[in-house]
């Protein structure tokens, strides 16, 4: 494809879809400019050295509360693709609740899962509305679930907090990985206090933001991760990409500054700090990641750029091509599970 027809494609997808689902699920605040003066004082100015106006911040502010994703349903189970499951609950780090599945195997071998930010341990439902502004493909975690199951590994999979049915936490704030690093070592507490999985061979699944919590849980406890063999992550993302390219899309993307400080006002953080790039040298277990390469919400560098400052010399990238949508990626396993499959059975033996 062309490099211009691609940027084309992927300004209307942002356009036409990403941001009037930001407008659907967020309360706006929206200033009258008759009420309100057209020009907002900030701590830091525009690059350009104008005030922001008032049409321009209540932009800034809609995107803002994409830090407290709606939460989306659970829709379907293990037994929807019949497996038999349990379900079972713990607490993370911090004592959140975690409501999660236990999809039983014959063997001693354990994948710990979690998802991505606005989803769950079932996925997206990308086919329904208003989900499916935001993106309309579905994402089924349960097609991966039940091909590690076919292959022999126990499966445990839970929401993280402000996701699916786990509890509330940090105001309703997602920080991609800045508080839910905490759900991935209370994963991993159960799973070690467990009589049933306690002497079990570890693995983690853990797409995008799940994936961003795993690497700065191994930088900030790294003695849970003793018994952890493979990691398999799907899409590690840093914030600051995908939010550049969308406020740019509405005119505002010289007002980043703005948008951090919107974030932080509700509670979150700044988009740059919401990245894997600082924790992953940390990352001393064998990793296996995946990206499509022309994905519209990411930049190839930033994926090649954690791999490349990845702390273990035993790992793998490999590239989805022919495909722009991101959500594409989070399906991939289930429906191509070979690499995934020879990736744990190689270092989990």
């Amino acid at each position: 494809m062309h490099c211009s027809k691609k940027k084309q494609k992927r300004a209307n997808y942002w356009q036409d879809r990403v941001f009037p689902f930001f407008i659907s699920c967020c309360s706006i605040l929206i200033i009258d400019g008759a009420q309100t003066s057209n020009e907002i004082k900030y701590e830091r100015k525009p690059k350009m050295g104008e005030p922001i106006s008032a049409d321009s911040l209540a932009i800034v502010q809609a995107l803002a509360q994409g830090v407290k994703p709606q939460r989306a349903p659970v829709l379907n189970t293990p037994a929807d693709h019949g497996l038999e499951y349990e379900d079972v609950f713990f607490a993370s780090l911090d004592g959140v609740p975690l409501e999660a599945w236990f999809i039983p195997a014959d063997s001693n071998r354990l994948i710990i899962c979690n998802h991505p930010m606005t989803m769950n341990r079932y996925g997206f439902p990308g086919h329904l509305e208003p989900w499916s502004q935001f993106n309309d493909v579905e994402v089924d975690f349960n097609r991966i679930y039940k091909v590690l199951h076919e292959a022999d590994y126990n499966v445990l999979t839970y929401d993280m907090r402000n996701h699916g049915s786990s509890g509330a936490a940090n105001g309703g704030v997602s920080g991609a990985g800045l508080y839910e690093w905490r759900d991935v070592v209370g994963a991993l507490q159960y799973a070690q206090n467990s009589m049933a999985l306690k002497d079990m061979v570890v693995g983690l699944f853990n797409p995008c933001a799940g994936g961003n919590a795993a690497m700065i849980a191994m930088t900030r406890r790294p003695e849970y991760f003793s018994d952890v063999k493979a990691f398999v992550c799907p899409q590690p993302a840093s914030m600051h990409i995908g939010m550049k390219e969308i406020a740019s899309l509405q005119g505002v993307g010289e007002h980043m500054d703005e948008l951090d400080q919107e974030q932080r006002k509700l509670g979150g953080f700044a988009n740059k700090k919401m990245s894997p790039h600082p924790y992953a040298p940390n990352v001393k277990v064998p990793t296996f990641i995946i990206q499509v390469r022309d994905d519209s919400w990411s930049r190839p560098e930033d994926v090649q750029t954690t791999f490349d400052r990845l702390g273990t010399k035993e790992k793998k990238l490999y590239w989805i091509e022919g495909k722009t949508e991101r959500f594409d990626g989070y399906n991939y396993f289930g429906q191509h599970p070979e690499q995934m499959i020879e990736f744990f059975d190689t270092y989990m033996k």
